[in-house]
Parts: C-alpha cells; sequence; structure tokens
C-alpha cells in the first residue's frame, strides 16, 4: 500500500488511522459490534470476512510498513503461516522449506500436509543454492525465515525471490524476527509476507496476532481460504494491536541497541560458548544482512559452557525473565528444546543445531548494563552451587 508519508515512524503513527468523526478524539476509535447492516450499505460487514472497520484499518497501517498493496490480519502467527500454505498448495503440488525454521511451522508442515497431498522437501541448508537442489517440476512454493528463529541464520532474500520467479514458484517470507522496521522483504521480490504480530508488532507481551502482506491479488485467494478457516481478530484486539504499533519504530530500534550491545557482551563473556547474532562481524551471515537488514534486530541467541546448568541458570535471574514467546519491551530468555522447538524431535533439532544449553534471548527496552549484571550475578550463583555441590 502507497501512502504519502515517508518515515517509518509516521507510518507507525498515522497509517490507516481511523477518524472519530463525532467527537474529533486523537485515536481510532473502537467499533466492536459483530452485526452490521446489509441493506442500502457499500460494504456488508462481518468479522469472519476481515473487513469490520477496526480490520481494514489496520490492514492498510499493516500493508504500507511492509511496502505491500494489501494486508490481512488473523488470531494469531501460525493461523496466517497456515492459511497462507493451504491457499497456495493443493494435492500433488510440493513445496521447499528452509531447514532453520521456527518449530510450529515446522510441526505444521511434518504433521499436516501429508493429509491434503502435499509433498515438502527441507533444504540442507539456507543458501540459494540450497533452495535450487530442492526444487522440483511439482514445486509451488519457496518458504523461509530470516533471520531464523533461534539461531539467527540468515538467507539471502534477494536470490531466493529471484530464484523463485525463474520457476514461477510463489515466495513467501516469515519476517517475524526482522519486524518492518529493520527488513522489508517485497523491496527485494518476494510474493508474500508473513508476521508473528504477537511479537514486535505488539511488542507488550500482551496480544495474539497474525499477519500476511502482498499484492492484491494474492491478497484475495488467502481471503478466499481465510473465511473458510476463521482464523479472524476480535476488533478490541485489533484496536490494540493499532495503538502498539504507533510505538513499534521506537521500540524495535531501543531493542536492536541492546542487541548490538548484549551480543559484543556475550561473545567477550568466558562462561559463553557462542553467541548467535547477525550483527557481530563473525557471524557467517553478516554481509549479507549488511546488505539486506537495516538493523539486526533485538534477538539473540547463546550457548553456555557446559559446566553452567541452563535451568538453574534461568532460576537464578532477576531482572530478566525465563518466559515464553518474545519481543516485548521486556527482556525475556528460553530454552528452544523446552519451548519454541519442543515438537521437533531430538534429531531433528541436532541436524539444526539446536543444543539443549542454546538459550535465545529476547532484548527488551532496559538499560544494557543492568541486563548485564543481572546475567553476571546468575552465573556466579549457579557456578557457586557447583563448586559448593
Amino acid at each position: 500500500m502507497k501512502t504519502d508519508y515517508k518515515g517509518t515512524n509516521t507510518i507507525c503513527a498515522h497509517a490507516g488511522e481511523l477518524v472519530d468523526k463525532e467527537f474529533k478524539g486523537a485515536v481510532s476509535p473502537l467499533y466492536m459490534s459483530t452485526s452490521y447492516a446489509f441493506e442500502d450499505v457499500p460494504v456488508k460487514r462481518y468479522p469472519r470476512y476481515f473487513n469490520t472497520p477496526n480490520q481494514e484499518a489496520l490492514c492498510k497501517k499493516l500493508a504500507a510498513l511492509e511496502h505491500a498493496e494489501a494486508a490481512l490480519i488473523f488470531g494469531s502467527g501460525m493461523a496466517a503461516i497456515s492459511t497462507a500454505l493451504m491457499t497456495f498448495l493443493k494435492a500433488g503440488d510440493h513445496i521447499v522449506l528452509q531447514q532453520t525454521l521456527y518449530g510450529g511451522t515446522y510441526n505444521f508442515v511434518v504433521t499436516q500436509l501429508e493429509k491434503y497431498g502435499i509433498e515438502y522437501s527441507f533444504t540442507t541448508g539456507w543458501e540459494v543454492d540450497d533452495f535450487k537442489r530442492e526444487i522440483r517440476p511439482s514445486t509451488k512454493v519457496v518458504y523461509l525465515e530470516t533471520p531464523s528463529n533461534p539461531l539467527l541464520t540468515i538467507t539471502d532474500v534477494k536470490g531466493v525471490a529471484e530464484l523463485a520467479q525463474k520457476h514461477s514458484i510463489i515466495s513467501l517470507i516469515d519476517n517475524t524476527f526482522a519486524s518492518p522496521i529493520n527488513q522489508n522483504p517485497i523491496d527485494f521480490g518476494i510474493d508474500v509476507v508473513l508476521h508473528s504480530a504477537t511479537k514486535y508488532m505488539g511488542g507488550h507481551s500482551d496480544i495474539c496476532a497474525g499477519v500476511v502482506a502482498s499484492a492484491h491479488d494474492k491478497i484475495k485467494e488467502v481471503f478466499n481460504t481465510a473465511i473458510c478457516f476463521g482464523g479472524s481478530l476480535s476488533d478490541y484486539t485489533v484496536w490494540l494491536l493499532e495503538r502498539s504499533i504507533k510505538t513499534m519504530g521506537l521500540r524495535v530500534e531501543a531493542q536492536t541497541k541492546n542487541a548490538m550491545k548484549m551480543a559484543k557482551y556475550l561473545k567477550s563473556n568466558n562462561d559463553i560458548e557462542k553467541v548467535y547474532y547477525p550483527g557481530l562481524k563473525n557471524h557467517p551471515d553478516h554481509e549479507i544482512a549488511k546488505v539486506q537488514m537495516k538493523g539486526y534486530g533485538g534477538m539473540l541467541s547463546f550457548e553456555m559452557k557446559d559446566y553452567i546448568d541452563v535451568s538453574e541458570f534461568f532460576k537464578a535471574l532477576k531482572l530478566i525473565k525465563p518466559s515464553m514467546s518474545l519481543a516485548g519491551i521486556e527482556s525475556t530468555m528460553l530454552s528452544p528444546t523446552k519451548t519454541s522447538h519442543a515438537l521437533m524431535s531430538e534429531d531433528d533439532r541436532r541436524k539444526q543445531g539446536i543444543k539443549d544449553s542454546l538459550i535465545r534471548f529476547s532484548l527488551g527496552i532496559e538499560e544494557t548494563e543492568d541486563l548485564i549484571l543481572d546475567i553476571e550475578q546468575a552465573i556466579s550463583k549457579v557456578k557457586n552451587r557447583t563448586v559448593h555441590a
């Protein structure tokens, strides 16, 4: 969706806002009705048809943020992902998926697609050639995720988009970790952009939502599937999400700065085995990230040395919350093997490089110095317990 606004924060604050014509309030009014007139109206509105006033307004903002023509908002990230996949795939089709994926997406693919006669294959890596090797005559979709969850691998977005275009394949990307603030895949030729809006768009750990953004024709196809699956979002949550997105640019900028500082600190910490963050110059995909990302994001992962008990480390934290999900204003950590990727088998996690010692770290907006002090006291406490055990 094109707007006259040039600045990202201006788009966050103003694109798609509803005008309060009656009272001239500064924020979008909330229309809670689930029943609208059908006679003598230009639009027959119904929540499951994604066309209530608040839904329509928010979708305009989302499209503008992702430089797309249109967007749809869903009840969760997985509702958006599954609906999009089932829109562009049918019996006899094949999909190529990146090896490093969010566990929920992986679980959907391996437990559901075969039921519908859809074949799939995972790449052995995340290079363009890895995708190319898996393409078949029946391949209709390529699916990537960059930065990936939880190892922050970076895939060449433009390269995969060009490969898909060459073979007349639809390209889908999960852009959740980057957010529209740090990456706009449509600018690089990607067809469909997906988000768990629960994360950076919501940003306060109190909203569950998902997004699909694309060209008008593809959104129309997704809509035709979506009205059957019923993954719409309540207007109150839509209104809350529109409110939250107004500060997304400011929040993500602060979180990205914190992540860069934290990655450098963790890299220098002798109790940390390895740090995964594309902003570090020693990250294998750093140069690609520099080209396609405006910022390296507020997410990182790291592995503890073997002598640090991860569970005890979580218990010893005082400020950072050991908590599910990510991208809130508060910093959180979790164990992917116990949470985001628990549905994957141990063997499949090992193939992706996800170890029990791996910790996914979502940086909030706190002062980095306070977060570092919390990490140091927690490590010290765990080490002292080990010594006196």
